[in-house]
C-alpha cells in the first residue's frame, strides 16, 4: 500500500501546488445547481410551463414533449424569450428572477456563490489556478473572484473573445462556453451545443493542450462540442482529475479513458474544493516560515527601530535572521548541479522567496522608517548573502545565478521602502555603494543586484515563471508581484504602490548611468541623434506609459530636481539629470514597440 493510497485529493493538492498555474478548472451545472440556480434547460422548460399555464393548459409530466408536439420544434431559450418579451430590458427582467438573489435568497444562502466557488477563487488568488472553463451562464464564479479582489477576464461570446485580453496575460481567465444570462444568445439546445465557433474551438484546444484539468459538476454526457474538444486533445504530461459523486457515467468514462483521467469520488463540490484549497494552502505554508513568527520579526524590527537605545537588539535580530538564511543555502534543496527543468526553476524561486521573506520584510521596514544609520547593516547583510552564494562556482548556470536571489529581494525591498519614505540621500548611497571587487572590475550595488545587471537575470529564464512567458520585463514584473504581496509590512496598502515600485526602478536606472562622466554622456548624446546612446537597466517602467510619463513630469519639476541633486543623484548636475531623462525616454521609445 502506498502513502497516498485511496487519497486522490491529497495527490491532486501536491500536483496543483508543485505546478502553480498549470491546472485549469472545468465547471458544469452541478456547481450552480447546488446554489439553487436552475440550468438553462430548466429555465427553458419553466418558461414553456408558464406560457402554457397562462393559456389554460393543464400541467404536463413532460413539458419538452408537449412543446415538440405542439410546435414541431425543440424548446429554444432564445426563441421563447423573444416571443414572451419584446425588448432586451423585458427579457433581462424575466431572467432576473431565476438568477439574481432577492433579500430572502441571500438570508437563506441561495443564488449566491457556494463554498466551492469561494475555494476556487482562493486558489486563483494564490496563483495556483488561472483558467476557469464553465458551462454555467450565471455570475457566481465572477462574484466569488471579485470578493477576493480579482477582476477576471470574462469571455462569454465569440465577439468578446475577439477583443479580450490574451490568455497568457490574464491573472484569471474565465471562459463561459454557454454565454452569460444577460445575453439572450446563451446556448441550450442539442443543436446549439453541437458545435462552437471556430475561435472557441481553437481556444479550447489550447487550454486542453497546455493545462491539466480539474473537472467538477459536468456529467460529460451532453454538450457535444465540448466533448469533441475533449476528444481532440492529446494525452499530455499534465494530468486530468474528474471529481464526481459516485461512478462516472458512460459518456464521462469515455472521455476519462481518452485522457487517462483519474476519477475522484466526492460527496459534493463544496467539500471537495474546500479540502483541495486547504491542502494546497497547507503545502504552501509548510515551505514558509510560520506567518506568525514573520509578523513577530517585522513588529520587533519596528519596535527596536523606534528607539535608539534598542539599536543593539535590532542589529542582533537582523544578524540572527541573516545567519539563519545563509545556513539554508548549501542544503540539498539548492544543489547547483543537474539539468535545466522549468518546474524545478519555479520551485526554487518559491523556496528562495519563502526563506527570504522574513528578512526581506524587515529590510523594507528599515527602508521605510530608518534614519540612515541602518544602511551599513543592510549592505553588510546583502553583501554577506551574495558572497555566501558565490562560494560555489561549479554547476548549472541557472541554479548558480539563483543562489543570490535573496540578496536581490532584500536590496529591492529596502530600496522600495526608502522610495516610499522619500529618503533620497540614503537611497542614492545604497545604489552607488561599492561592491567587493570581482575580477578587478570596480562595481557598485546597482550594477550587481539591479534587474538585468544581476547575474541571475542574464538570460530569459524569468519568462519561465507562470504567466510571464510573453512579458518584456519578466524579472521586474515578478519582483513587483512579490513586493506587492509583502508590502503591508513596509508600504501600507496604498493604491499607488505600483508607482512607488516603478519610481524606485527609474531612480536606480538613473543612478546606474552615473558610471559615466557628464562629458562622455554629452558626447554620446551628440553622436546619437536617434536611438539609445547610453546603456542602462530599465524595468517595467520603460513600457508602462502611464507611470513613465507621470514620473518624467515629476523628475522635471523644480522641487524634485532640487531634492535629487541635493541627495547626490546625477552627479549633482542638472545637465546630467537632463541627459539621464533623455536616455530613459529613448528606452521608452524602444520598449513600446
Amino acid at each position: 500500500m502506498t502513502l497516498l493510497h485511496n487519497d486522490p485529493t491529497t495527490q491532486l493538492a501536491f500536483s496543483v501546488y508543485e505546478n502553480k498555474g498549470v491546472f485549469a478548472v472545468l465547471l458544469g451545472s452541478g456547481l450552480s445547481r447546488s446554489a439553487e440556480i436552475p440550468t438553462g434547460w430548466e429555465i427553458t422548460l419553466d418558461l414553456v410551463r408558464r406560457v402554457a399555464t397562462a393559456q389554460g393548459i393543464e400541467n404536463q409530466s413532460d413539458w419538452a414533449t408537449w412543446y415538440r408536439e405542439k410546435t414541431g420544434q425543440e424548446p429554444n431559450y432564445s426563441a421563447l424569450l423573444e416571443e414572451i418579451a419584446n425588448s432586451p430590458d423585458e427579457r433581462r427582467a424575466i431572467l432576473h428572477r431565476y438568477i439574481e438573489p432577492d433579500e430572502q435568497d441571500r438570508e437563506e444562502g441561495r443564488k449566491v456563490p457556494t463554498k466551492a466557488h469561494h475555494a476556487i477563487a482562493q486558489l486563483v488568488r494564490s496563483g495556483h489556478v488561472r483558467v476557469i472553463v464553465t458551462t454555467n451562464f450565471d455570475r457566481l464564479m465572477e462574484n466569488a473572484l471579485r470578493e477576493q479582489g480579482i477582476e477576471p477576464t470574462v469571455v462569454s461570446s465569440a465577439d468578446v473573445l475577439a477583443g479580450a485580453e490574451p490568455l497568457t496575460h490574464s491573472r484569471c481567465y474565465l471562459l463561459k462556453l454557454h454565454g452569460d444570462y444577460k445575453d439572450a444568445r446563451i446556448l441550450n439546445t442539442d443543436q446549439e451545443l453541437s458545435a462552437y465557433p471556430e475561435s472557441y474551438d481553437k481556444l479550447l484546444d489550447r487550454i486542453f493542450d497546455e493545462h491539466g484539468l480539474i473537472i467538477c459538476g459536468w456529467s460529460g454526457e451532453w454538450d457535444h462540442a465540448l466533448r469533441a474538444a475533449f476528444l481532440r486533445a492529446p494525452n499530455r504530461r499534465y494530468p486530468v482529475y474528474w471529481a464526481a459523486r459516485g461512478a462516472l457515467g458512460s459518456g464521462a468514462s469515455e472521455l476519462a479513458i481518452h485522457r487517462s483521467a483519474k476519477a475522484i469520488p466526492i460527496s459534493g463540490a463544496d467539500e471537495f474544493f474546500q479540502t483541495l484549497q486547504q491542502r494546497v494552502e497547507t503545502l504552501d505554508q509548510s515551505q514558509r516560515q510560520n506567518p506568525l513568527s514573520i509578523e513577530l520579526l517585522v513588529n520587533s524590527t519596528k519596535r527596536y527601530l523606534a528607539k535608539p537605545e534598542h539599536r543593539i537588539q535590532l542589529d542582533e535580530l537582523l544578524s540572527q535572521e541573516a545567519e539563519r538564511l545563509m545556513t539554508q543555502f548549501d542544503g540539498g534543496q539548492f544543489a547547483p548541479h543537474g539539468q535545466w527543468d522549468q518546474e524545478e526553476f519555479r520551485s526554487r524561486v518559491r523556496r528562495y522567496e519563502a526563506l527570504a521573506e522574513p528578512l526581506t520584510r524587515m529590510a523594507g521596514v528599515l527602508g521605510r522608517w530608518g534614519d540612515g544609520s541602518e544602511l551599513t547593516t543592510v549592505l553588510d547583510i546583502v553583501r554577506g548573502l551574495y558572497l555566501q552564494a558565490e562560494k560555489i562556482g561549479n554547476g548549472l548556470s541557472a541554479w548558480l545565478g539563483l543562489r543570490s536571489y535573496p540578496a536581490v529581494l532584500i536590496f529591492t525591498a529596502y530600496g522600495v521602502g526608502l522610495t516610499r519614505s522619500q529618503r533620497w540621500q540614503t537611497l542614492h548611497e545604497l545604489l552607488v555603494a561599492p561592491w567587493p571587487r570581482e575580477y578587478r572590475d570596480p562595481k557598485r550595488v546597482v550594477s550587481t543586484l539591479f534587474l538585468n545587471e544581476w547575474k541571475g537575470a542574464r538570460s530569459e529564464i524569468w519568462k519561465e515563471l507562470e504567466g510571464l512567458d510573453r512579458r518584456k520585463t519578466p524579472l521586474s514584473d515578478h519582483l513587483l508581484e512579490v513586493m506587492t504581496n509583502w508590502r503591508s509590512s513596509f508600504a501600507g496598502v496604498s493604491a499607488e504602490f505600483e508607482l512607488v515600485f516603478e519610481r524606485f526602478e527609474l531612480l536606480a536606472a538613473l543612478a546606474y548611468l552615473e558610471e559615466n562622466s557628464e562629458a562622455s554622456l554629452e558626447q554620446a548624446f551628440a553622436d546619437t541623434p536617434h536611438g539609445l546612446f547610453a546603456r542602462m537597466p530599465v524595468g517595467r517602467v520603460g513600457w508602462h506609459d502611464s507611470s513613465a510619463n507621470a514620473l518624467i513630469l515629476e523628475l522635471q519639476s523644480e522641487a524634485t530636481i532640487t531634492a535629487l541633486l541635493d541627495a547626490g543623484f546625477a552627479r549633482n548636475s542638472r545637465r546630467f539629470l537632463e541627459l539621464s531623462i533623455e536616455s530613459f525616454k529613448r528606452y521608452m521609445n524602444k520598449m513600446s514597440w
